[in-house]
């Protein structure tokens, strides 16, 4: 079994930065796909930055360019982040790490990520 859980999410004023992180325990050494996923208020999850199996690294929409996601190694990934720069107030959502095998897919808690004076 795999668990994730994110940690840093705060209260941030536009234009400021956050760094957010996901630890991941557990049977971690098949995992090969990861992300970071966001679920604004009133609308459905979507994914913000993905890292795949061949360990290429995307952000999507206007992530690109504002938002960076890295890992503290390719092998045995134990844990993620999510350098976020020049916050908006449409950031604001909650974000979600997840990670998959072959087999199944693992989801954090989610941390609350707040854009706002």
């Amino acid at each position: 079994q795999v668990q994730l859980e994110e940690s840093g999410g705060a209260l941030v004023q536009p234009g400021g930065s956050l760094t957010l992180s996901c630890s991941i325990s557990g049977a971690r050494a098949n995992l090969n796909i990861y992300d970071w996923y966001r679920q604004r208020p009133g609308k459905g999850r979507e994914l913000v930055a993905n890292i795949d199996d061949k360990g290429k690294t995307t952000l999507v929409g206007d992530a690109e360019g504002r938002f960076n996601f890295s890992r503290d190694k390719a092998e045995n990934t134990a844990y993620l982040y999510l350098q976020m720069d020049s916050l908006k107030p449409e950031d604001t959502a909650v974000y979600y790490c997840h990670a998959q095998d072959l087999r199944k897919h693992y989801w954090g808690q989610g941390t609350q990520v707040t854009v706002s004076t």
